[in-house]
């Protein structure tokens, strides 16, 4: 899970929602509107184009809008911004793709003690990873628990995620071990994981393989 850190409102959403006055329209009829799309735009540039929860690339094409405290128990975040995130999967509530993780599998459970954001500045200290693949729970007492019922709820470590991880790892370990690498190096790699590329994107998994390159080689 990797830090989101939101940015201004844009000024469409903003607009809409003064026309709204105070009604609080459904997701349904927003869909309508034409905001929508610029909205999606947004937040996937504001993400990187990973999955707010995972890590795997998206586009428009296979993710969705996310709220990360429901709307389905609480109305008045439906249009919140600070509440907007971009999930895998695509649209399809009823019938999303599976098997089912992150923001479908997540659907209306909400725990504001347990469930880790990715909108806290140290999310990613929540969690550790194998060469294999997994994710897991840090051993920090504090932040443990919390750890574990998110990677449940939201079926982080299933095994199609442990397999798409551990390709990314395997792919970034085969390179280094290629060359000799020395420490100066493997923290300049670090940095290009931590950075958008040229397009705008983080890499896949980018999380995971700064984990990796930290605890192996620094």
């Amino acid at each position: 899970m990797k830090y989101i850190q939101k940015s201004v409102e844009p000024s469409s959403l903003s607009t809409w929602k003064i026309k709204q006055g105070d009604k609080i329209p459904t997701w349904k009829s927003f869909g309508r509107s034409g905001v929508k799309g610029q909205l999606l735009e947004t937040l996937l540039k504001e993400q990187g184009y990973i999955c707010c929860y995972c890590g795997v690339a998206i586009d428009k094409g296979n993710c969705h809008i996310e709220h990360f405290k429901p709307q389905g128990i609480d109305e008045t975040v439906r249009f919140d911004y600070f509440n907007l995130i971009v999930s895998c999967q695509g649209e399809d509530n009823t019938q999303p793709r599976v098997p089912v993780h992150c923001g479908h599998k997540k659907d209306n459970w909400y725990d504001e003690k347990l469930l880790v954001s990715p909108l806290l500045a140290n999310c990613v200290d929540f969690f550790k990873y194998s060469a294999a693949g997994e994710i897991l729970p840090t051993e920090e007492a504090t932040k443990k628990s919390a750890a574990e019922t998110t990677i449940e709820n939201l079926s982080l470590n299933i095994s199609k995620l442990q397999r798409m991880r551990q390709a990314a790892i395997d792919a970034e370990l085969e390179l280094l071990e290629d060359d000799d690498f020395n420490e100066e190096e493997i923290k300049n790699i670090i940095k290009d994981y931590l950075e958008l590329d040229n397009d705008g994107k983080y890499k896949p998994f980018c999380d995971t393989i700064v984990y990796i390159l930290e605890s192996y080689y620094l």
